[in-house]
């Protein structure tokens, strides 16, 4: 059955006139002017084809049509403002369900994190690690990081300028592809290139911000393309938790 459209603002504003009996106060209660607040009572009783209040010399009053209607219509603000409160309850939560790459959760982020639960006991954190894909509905997820050129459609706070830097000598450690003649070894990811330079396998190039964290001797640094983003949809980053985690990882 099709729905009859509401005009939800209208109510809002006979609420608040028919609780102070003045339209004056209504829209003090409201902050519009008490003009605004006429232009919705009389947009509201065309609608509904019916006369809401009457002026008597001792004041505004409500017709019986709006008494009527006035216990069911704030029994119903009660259940909005109900659903409101459910709806939050998932930004109130104090569980953070976290996407990164394993290499960056070990020497940057879990440090991080640690720092960060001390503020709040009640803090819980779910850590996913995470490759280029990426599927916020179907991993629940509040937060990801990843190392890439913008945040693409999503919303984002860069946590570093785009910048890789030489660690280890000799040889060439790779973890991003390119020719396997010059190459000693192949790896998986960035850290694992970083401890194989640092266990005297060779040089590998990574990101400054990882190599920072891994308390590596460092090298010559270049500009990269990608840098490391804290990365959600609007509805995600809209979150206070999010917003929370976000300011205290950029901060």
């Amino acid at each position: 059955m099709k729905r009859t459209l509401l005009p939800l603002n209208g109510m809002r504003v006979f609420d608040a006139a028919a609780r102070h009996l003045s339209f004056t106060r209504a829209a003090d209660e409201l902050a519009v002017t008490p003009a605004a607040v006429g232009q919705q009572i009389r947009a509201l009783e065309d609608t509904l084809g019916v006369v809401l209040f009457r002026r008597t010399p001792k004041g505004l009053e409500l017709t019986p049509e709006g008494e009527r209607g006035l216990d069911a219509l704030r029994a119903g603000f009660l259940q909005f403002e109900d659903s409101v409160r459910a709806m939050r309850q998932g930004q109130s939560s104090s569980r953070l369900t976290i996407a990164a790459p394993r290499d960056f959760s070990r020497y940057w982020l879990l440090p991080k994190l640690a720092d960060y639960a001390r503020t709040d006991p009640d803090l819980r954190f779910q850590l996913i690690a995470t490759d280029e894909s990426l599927d916020f509905t179907e991993a629940n997820l509040d937060l990801a990081i990843q190392l890439v050129d913008g945040p693409g459609e999503h919303q984002g706070a860069k946590l570093a300028e785009p910048e890789a830097v030489w660690v280890g000598e000799g040889e060439l450690i790779c973890w991003e592809g390119g020719s396997t003649e010059e190459i000693r070894l192949i790896v998986a990811d960035a850290g694992l290139a970083l401890e194989a330079a640092r266990a005297g396998f060779g040089r590998a190039r990574v990101p400054r911000l990882l190599a920072e964290a891994a308390e590596i001797e460092i090298g010559d640094s270049e500009e990269a393309n990608r840098a490391y983003w804290l990365l959600a949809p609007l509805p995600q980053w809209r979150q206070q938790k999010v917003r929370a985690l976000v300011a205290a990882l950029t901060g």
